[in-house]
């Protein structure tokens, strides 16, 4: 794998090496980042060092990651939504709710553990296939790599960025126009559960256009130009027009004034990001083809569309 580096920002200053590492390699856990700061994968201006070793602003942090093994999930029998599959590949509908990989808090019931009783084989692929992956309260499409060529060229299409992902948001915020926002991103420096907008951080670019327009939200249509964990949920909120209903980065709702109780009714109740993924294109491992796939809009957020487009109208429509 590629070496990754970056220099110490001023906000880390003085930070244990893993503790840098963390927030610098956001990718990667704490626990990998000490191993391989111990086997010298991770270096600080060139030299091996020790995991609580000091950094200071300016250093050079170089990582050579070393490719991830397979790991043993357990098969569950559980609902699949598959939109296409074959010998490489398995591109399904993730519904919201739905975490893809177990972890902390969630050791089965996820889209792993579903895809595992589909297909046994993916046990012998790095995280049984998994590539990219939705937050767990975002639904859409994704694609899964069946096959060890597969599994090398959709990393590679991702990294090489040329895999083209578009979502459906709902946002705070009446817009009038679309645009693009580029704005570094890691691990926030003190809220580890969260990502944020960092001047030292990874490349993020976030394309968006007026998808449907009302009195105080806006339905966008949003391109990633890459794929950081968060982007869209971080970008939007970092440009002060939070999607509607994100529990970590949307704030506090904003009622509108004078909302009908059927407006009123649907934002209370709306309890997840209002982020979709409906599009993905991408060059098929085996055939070299470009192949693009589709899926609708859950129900929720069809319903919530509906309602603001009956109760949240602009005043000029």
């Amino acid at each position: 794998m590629s070496i990754e580096q970056h220099s110490v920002p001023e906000a880390l200053h003085g930070a244990r090496l893993d503790q840098a590492a963390v927030v610098i390699f956001p990718d990667y856990s704490r626990s990998r980042l000490s191993a391989w700061i111990k086997s010298g994968r991770l270096t600080v201006n060139g030299e091996t060092g020790r995991p609580k070793d000091k950094v200071a602003v300016g250093d050079q942090l170089a990582l050579r990651p070393e490719a991830e093994p397979a790991v043993s999930w357990s098969a569950q029998a559980m609902p699949l939504a598959i939109v296409y599959e074959d010998d490489d590949v398995i591109v399904v509908n993730k519904p919201a709710g739905l975490v893809v990989h177990p972890a902390a808090g969630h050791a089965d019931g996820t889209l792993v553990n579903a895809l595992l009783a589909h297909e046994p084989y993916l046990d012998k692929l790095p995280r049984a296939g998994i590539v990219h992956r939705l937050d767990k309260d975002t639904s859409g499409i994704m694609f899964v790599a069946r096959s060890e060529r597969a599994h090398k060229s959709l990393v590679s299409q991702l990294s090489k960025r040329t895999v083209s992902r578009h979502y459906l948001a709902v946002c705070q915020g009446a817009l009038t126009a679309g645009g693009m926002i580029d704005a570094p991103m890691s691990r926030h420096p003190t809220q580890r559960t969260k990502m944020a907008v960092v001047r030292d951080g990874k490349p993020a670019v976030t394309h968006y256009r007026i998808r449907q327009r009302f009195a105080h939200f806006t339905a966008l249509d949003v391109q990633l130009e890459t794929g950081r964990t968060h982007q869209i949920r971080v970008h939007m909120a970092y440009r002060k027009m939070p999607l509607l209903g994100d529990p970590l980065y949307g704030g506090r709702l904003r009622m509108p004034p004078g909302a009908s109780t059927e407006l009123a009714t649907a934002l209370q109740g709306w309890k997840r990001q209002a982020l979709h993924a409906y599009h993905l294109m991408f060059q098929h491992p085996a055939t070299l083809q470009t192949v693009d796939f589709t899926v609708p809009i859950p129900d929720d957020l069809a319903q919530l569309l509906a309602v603001l487009s009956a109760h949240d109208i602009l005043e000029d429509a």
